[in-house]
């Protein structure tokens, strides 16, 4: 018998009547398009900085360049994720309704949504010219936000290889702006680095037992529930220290300390949430609290930079 998950009716094709516009629904769904705050607001922090610089000129196309770059290369490495994990998510009780293993999206359409955003990601990249670093760097970088596909088959340090991925966007940006790297975006990468790492951590507590089951590495899985919150803990605890850091060397005001302390204490908040006990508040930890620290310092920091100015 031939079950609805994996049913013929049940995946895409080119005759599917639900249209262009449930197709695209569903395809925003399975890469988890409003997760995008994540990292697009770093990405806009380290280029108003850049914009902001006395020697350099303002230009709408390397906005729209970084908008677009942020949207395809994300897009293109989520969906590439649920492309080589969809027989892992499959025996996962916690993601077998995902898209792939459900059967509402098949894994060719995927891989052709993948590649689609790996073209226009790179074809994006253009759009900065004359500046020549952001076509030479797009390939590699590419390459790698791909690869963090296969992190957790390799290493229980998968969750840094995640936020090392992300942590590319404000220096992306700030190249995609001046052409050049530079500290500041560095730290702002590193404030991503220990901020991402450490959520992502804490999101995989869930799944600590079915990655240990399934051979597959994680902090949790490894150190268990207890051992991985605490490493987590440190991870923000260090996140905040790299924010201290970057408010000194970027020379930010008052308002953005102001920023940075309300953040430090959303991560203290966001441990509060949860515990070995008790993870039912995960997703509230992940998603709410984690877009305020991303929105929040973005706000901060661009209103900061107009009142010195």
């Amino acid at each position: 018998m031939v079950s609805a998950a994996t049913s013929p009716e049940t995946q895409d094709s080119p005759s599917d009547p639900r249209g262009l516009g449930e197709r695209v629904r569903q395809l925003l769904e399975l890469i988890r398009f409003s997760h995008t705050v994540f990292a697009l607001p770093f990405a806009l922090l380290a280029a108003a900085v850049a914009w902001f610089q006395p020697d350099t000129v303002f230009r709408w196309q390397d906005l729209v360049g970084i908008l677009l770059c942020m949207v395809f290369a994300r897009s293109a490495a989520m969906a590439f994720n649920r492309l080589v994990d969809a027989k892992i998510d499959a025996g996962n009780p916690r993601t077998a309704g995902r898209h792939i293993p459900a059967g509402i999206l098949s894994a060719k359409s995927v891989a052709l949504f993948t590649i689609v955003c790996s073209v226009a990601f790179i074809g994006s990249t253009l759009i900065f010219l004359p500046k020549q670093l952001p076509i030479i760097l797009a390939v590699p970088v590419l390459l790698f936000l791909l690869s963090y596909s296969y992190a957790k088959r390799l290493t229980v340090l998968c969750h840094y290889w995640l936020s090392t991925a992300l942590m590319l966007s404000p220096i992306a940006a700030w190249i995609a702006v001046r052409d050049e790297f530079a500290i500041v975006p560095a730290l702002l990468g590193l404030v991503i680095f220990f901020w991402v790492g450490g959520f992502d951590i804490i999101y995989a507590c869930q799944d600590a037992d079915f990655d240990r089951g399934s051979r597959l590495f994680s902090i949790p899985s490894r150190w268990g529930i207890r051992g991985a919150l605490r490493i987590a803990l440190v991870s923000h605890l260090l996140t905040i220290a790299a924010l201290f850091s970057l408010w000194h060397f970027a020379g930010f005001g008052p308002i953005f300390l102001a920023g940075v302390i309300a953040v430090s204490f959303l991560l203290i908040y966001e441990h509060s949430l949860v515990s070995a006990d008790n993870l039912t508040r995960v997703n509230i930890a992940f998603f709410n609290v984690n877009s305020i620290v991303s929105f929040g310092l973005l706000t901060f920091g661009v209103a900061d930079l107009l009142i010195a100015k």
